[in-house]
């Protein structure tokens, strides 16, 4: 009895002993970076960081659906594409896609209007046509300047006839008559916190399409005219392209003004290195926006343009339609409308 007492006795003193040498817990809190290291080597680091730039949910384009549809009421001034004084219906279209990655910045967007309008006793008549497309390729040093190198793109059009109403007989434009297309290379400064682009290029080629042979042979829109002889007879039609080479400048810039009232500036201004130095082609664009809710949008809009190509008719002392010098063509819209962004 006295020998099994003694073993167990031995028992517990090895026991013990080897609890007391053994290695403790170090609670998880506490564990050093070299800990972490080892738990991670380098290359599985390496593979994770790889894997992350390739992840899906990573996304370069910004992307802008709006369409618009309002009632308004337009006023024109010499305006040269046609259009009448009216209440009418206008669809708005603005899509856009922004790619951006690193130093390269590359912007790309698509207007849509048209507007209609159905007076009492009067035709169907167009209030509002265009359509333009604008892409802007930039590349800048670092990350963190706004200033880019660009190339940008512009072209510009409207979607049917336009004519000078009443006188629907003979239409004043159409689809590809004119067509503009800007080309060039220059600076580009663009502040997204502030909503500000400008654009300058010493060398831009612009080229004016009138592809309607009717109104080529007119000479319409700058374009060289038809020749005829003495009774009227056709020598040589007109031509359907006229080619510039100068300097463009355009600003864009968006500001919040109160709460819940906008406001949006447009301006190009372009003058040819060769044919009138100086003489400035002129488009601006000012719109006042009033939001009244999260889809309703109330809109005050000018749009003034000046072409010194662009020869605008009147009427002579007998009666006929000659053509004039360039003017000033304006126009005036106000309307409310509901505004939907996909």
């Amino acid at each position: 009895m006295s020998k099994s007492i003694l073993f167990v006795f031995m028992v517990l003193l090895l026991g013990v002993s080897h609890a007391q040498t053994r290695d403790s817990i170090v609670p998880i809190n506490q564990i050093t970076p070299l800990a972490v290291k080892n738990l991670s080597p380098p290359a599985s680091l390496n593979r994770l960081k790889r894997y992350s730039k390739r992840h899906p949910n990573i996304k370069f384009w910004k992307s802008l659906n709006r369409i618009g549809v309002d009632l308004s009421e337009v006023a024109f001034v010499n305006w040269n594409a046609g259009g009448a004084n009216s209440v009418a219906g206008l669809v708005n279209v603005d899509l856009k896609r922004i790619y951006e990655r690193k130093n390269l910045r590359w912007n790309n967007e698509l207007i849509a209007r048209y507007g209609i309008n159905q007076q009492k006793g009067q035709e169907l008549r167009k209030t509002d046509d265009h359509l333009e497309i604008n892409s802007t390729f930039g590349y800048r040093k670092d990350t963190l300047s706004n200033w880019y190198s660009s190339a940008k793109m512009n072209f510009s059009t409207q979607f049917s006839n336009g004519y000078n109403y009443p006188d629907i007989s003979n239409k004043i434009s159409t689809v590809m008559a004119p067509a503009y297309f800007f080309l060039g290379a220059g600076s580009e400064y663009n502040d997204e916190k502030l909503n500000l682009n400008i654009y300058a290029s010493p060398l831009t080629l612009r080229s004016t399409f009138v592809l309607d042979q009717e109104l080529a042979n007119n000479g319409s829109f700058g374009v060289e005219p038809a020749i005829y002889d003495e009774d009227g007879n056709l020598i040589k039609e007109g031509r359907n392209t006229r080619t510039e080479l100068g300097i463009l400048i355009t600003n864009e810039y968006n500001i919040q003004l109160f709460e819940n009232i906008g406001l949006t500036n447009k301006l190009s201004l372009y003058t040819d290195y060769i044919n009138k130095f100086g003489n400035i082609d002129v488009n601006w664009e000012l719109n006042f926006n009033f939001k009244v809710n999260e889809f309703v949008l109330a809109k005050l809009g000018s749009h003034l343009k000046y072409d010194d190509d662009i020869k605008m008719q009147q009427e002579n002392a007998d009666g006929e339609l000659v053509d004039g010098g360039p003017k000033v063509q304006w126009k005036q819209q106000l309307g409310i409308g509901v505004i939907v962004e996909l």
